[in-house]
C-alpha cells in the first residue's frame, strides 16, 4: 500500500543533508526536465563568454512580460471554470461518438488560437478522458486525445499567443498582427480540413447514439468573468503593439493582487526561467565565432527546414530561441517551429501533457498511445511540410 504524504514527510526527516538534497535534484529534473537542461547549456556556455555588461541585452523583458500577463489571466478563466462550463455547453448537444470527438478536437484547435496549446490541452484531456469514460468509448481514447493535442498545437499557430515561440518570434520579427495571421492561415485551414476528415475516417463507432450527461456546474460568476476578460483584451492591446508591455503587466497584476492573489501561483514560472536561461545560451553563442559561423551556414537557406529538425529533438520553442540568432528569414523559421511542433512526442512540449494525462487514466495504454500519437503526427507533418515547401518554404 502507498505511503500517505504525510508518512513520507515522516520517513525524510531521518534523510541526511545530501540525501534530501538529492532527492530535490531529481524532483526538479523530473518536473521541469527543459528548464534544467537549459540552465546547464546557459552555465556551460558561460565558460565560453564569461558574464559582462552585454548580458542585460540577452534578455527580451518584452516578450517575457506578455507571457506573464497572459498566464495569469489564462489562470483566472480556468479558476472560475470558464472553459469547462463552455465546453459541457457544447458537449451537451451531441448525440454520437463522432459528434463529441469533434467537440473535442475543434475546442482544442479554436481555443488554443487565444489562450495557448498548453492551456487548452490542461483544461480539455482530462474531460475528454471522462466522456470517454461515460460513453464507454475508452478504446478511441488514444486517438481522440492524439487529434486533441495535435489540434492545439495547430489552432495555436494563428496567433501569436497561441504559443510561446509564436510570441517570441512575433515580438522580435517586428510583424504586425495582420501579417502574422496571413502568413500562417493557409496552414490554418488546411489543419482544420484534416482535423475533420481525420475524425470522421479514425472512428468507425462514429455513428453510435450516446447520451453523455456533463455537469455544467454552477454560474459562472459574471463579475469575474467580464474583469477577466478586460484583461484578456489588455493582453491583446499588448501584443498587438497597442499598448505598452508595462503598462499591460502592470494592469494585469495590479488587478490579480487584489482580485485573486493565489493565481501568482497558478504562474509557470518554470517556463519564465527557462526563456532566461535560452536567452543566455543564444547571446553568448552568438558572441562565440566559431559555433556561430557555423550554425550561420548551416541555417542560411535552410530555415524552415532546420527549425523542423531542430523541433523534433529540442522541442519548437528551444529551437525558436535558438536559431533567431542566426537567421532574419523569419516567416520561415515562425512557419518551421510550429509545422515543426509536430512528430515527436517532445516536439512540442504540450504534447506531454496529453501523454501524462491520458496514461494516468490508462496506465497499460502508454504502448499504444505512442504509436497512434507518431503515425499522426508524422502524418500531419508530412502533408504541412509538403505544403510549406510548395508554398516556398525552405
Amino acid at each position: 500500500m502507498p505511503k500517505t504524504n504525510s508518512a513520507v514527510r515522516i520517513a525524510r526527516r531521518g534523510w541526511s543533508v545530501a540525501e534530501r538534497l538529492w532527492w530535490r535534484a531529481a524532483t526538479l529534473v523530473r518536473t521541469e526536465t527543459v528548464l534544467v537542461i537549459a540552465a546547464v547549456l546557459a552555465a556551460v556556455s558561460c565558460v565560453l563568454v564569461p558574464p559582462d555588461a552585454q548580458y542585460a541585452a540577452y534578455i527580451d523583458l518584452e516578450t517575457l512580460g506578455k507571457l506573464f500577463a497572459l498566464m495569469l489571466v489564462m489562470a483566472g478563466f480556468q479558476r472560475v471554470g470558464a472553459f469547462r462550463r463552455i465546453a459541457a455547453v457544447l458537449l451537451g448537444r451531441v448525440r454520437s461518438l463522432r459528434g463529441i470527438a469533434l467537440v473535442l478536437v475543434g475546442l482544442c484547435f479554436f481555443s488554443s488560437m487565444f489562450i495557448t496549446n498548453d492551456v487548452a490541452l490542461v483544461t480539455f484531456v482530462p474531460l475528454a478522458l471522462l466522456l470517454l469514460g461515460m460513453v464507454r468509448a475508452d478504446d478511441n481514447a488514444c486517438l481522440v486525445v492524439t487529434l486533441m493535442t495535435v489540434a492545439a498545437n495547430l489552432g495555436s499557430m494563428a496567433m501569436p499567443m497561441g504559443n510561446p515561440q509564436n510570441l517570441y518570434l512575433y515580438s522580435v520579427s517586428g510583424m504586425d498582427m495582420g501579417s502574422f495571421i496571413a502568413l500562417m492561415a493557409p496552414y490554418t485551414v488546411v489543419s482544420a480540413v484534416l482535423l475533420t476528415l481525420a475524425v470522421f475516417v479514425g472512428l468507425t463507432r462514429g455513428e453510435q447514439d450516446v447520451a453523455p450527461q456533463l455537469d455544467e456546474g454552477e454560474r459562472l460568476p459574471a463579475a469575474r468573468v467580464a474583469l477577466y476578460t478586460a484583461l484578456f483584451a489588455v493582453c491583446l492591446a499588448c501584443v498587438a503593439g497597442i499598448l505598452d508591455v508595462l503598462v499591460a503587466v502592470g494592469i494585469v497584476a495590479i488587478v490579480m493582487l487584489v482580485v485573486d492573489r493565489g493565481l501568482f501561483r497558478s504562474v509557470d514560472y518554470g517556463l519564465l526561467l527557462t526563456f532566461v536561461a535560452f536567452y543566455i545560451f543564444v547571446g553568448n553563442l552568438e558572441r562565440f565565432a566559431p559555433f556561430h559561423d557555423a550554425l550561420a551556414t548551416l541555417v542560411q537557406g535552410r530555415e524552415f527546414l532546420v527549425s523542423v529538425v531542430a523541433s523534433q529533438v529540442i522541442s519548437n520553442v528551444p529551437a525558436a530561441l535558438l536559431l533567431s540568432g542566426f537567421t532574419g528569414a523569419w516567416s520561415a523559421l515562425i512557419v518551421g517551429t510550429n509545422v515543426g511542433g509536430l512528430g515527436t512526442l517532445i516536439a512540442s512540449m504540450a504534447s506531454l501533457i496529453s501523454y501524462k494525462q491520458l496514461t494516468l487514466v490508462q496506465p497499460g495504454a502508454r504502448k499504444r498511445f505512442l504509436v497512434v500519437f507518431t503515425l499522426v503526427n508524422v502524418a500531419f507533418l508530412a502533408v504541412l511540410a509538403a505544403m510549406a515547401f510548395l508554398l516556398g518554404m525552405r
